[in-house]
């Protein structure tokens, strides 16, 4: 398997991996999102990555740039969304995308990373809701024990607090 930045080009695949990987409820919407995080230019940028095997796509992940309205000096991401092709789930796809998206945010000097997802999930890579506590996500929360985050700088980690806002594709509250 490779990772690798998606491109303009992806845009179909990714469209047909969040459509399959999500219920039907919500699949358009998340589908959505993940092809209108591709096509967005942000400073800093939204990374956008796809795993390839056998010359396929077989999983999808965004990180998109978030803003703190306290503290101007802090560095944010948000993982959304995160999607592997159904016949492909449990196979190690989605954590080596959420793996090598750590890597690359910490090269970046990424300070916090958030997500909004299942504890279990996402507790294995080290995000964790007492992180993303002191936090305000940009909208009510259908599950509030989603809400977490990792530090990528652990010695600023305890400075940190306030509301945080997203880029335009994630301000939606339905997806929230």
């Amino acid at each position: 398997m490779k990772i690798r930045t998606a491109s303009r080009t992806d845009k179909d695949d990714i469209s047909r991996i969040n459509l399959a990987a999500f219920p039907e409820e919500e699949n358009k919407l998340i589908s959505n999102l993940a092809t209108d995080l591709l096509a967005l230019k942000t400073t800093p940028i939204t990374l956008s990555l796809v795993a390839e095997s056998e010359a396929s796509t077989v999983g999808h992940a965004a990180f998109s740039p978030v803003t703190f309205t306290n503290c101007e000096s802090i560095q944010g991401y948000i993982l959304a969304p995160l999607a592997v092709k159904p016949c492909r789930q449990k196979t190690g796809i989605g954590s080596s995308l959420v793996e090598d998206g750590i890597r690359r945010l910490s090269k970046m000097d990424v300070d916090i990373l958030f997500v909004y997802g299942d504890p279990k999930y996402y507790g294995r890579f080290g995000f964790s809701a007492a992180i993303a506590e002191p936090f305000k996500p940009p909208y009510d929360l259908q599950f509030p024990f989603g809400w977490l985050a990792m530090p990528l700088d652990k010695a600023l980690a305890k400075e940190w607090s306030g509301p945080i806002a997203c880029v335009p594709p994630l301000c939606n509250p339905e997806l929230w």
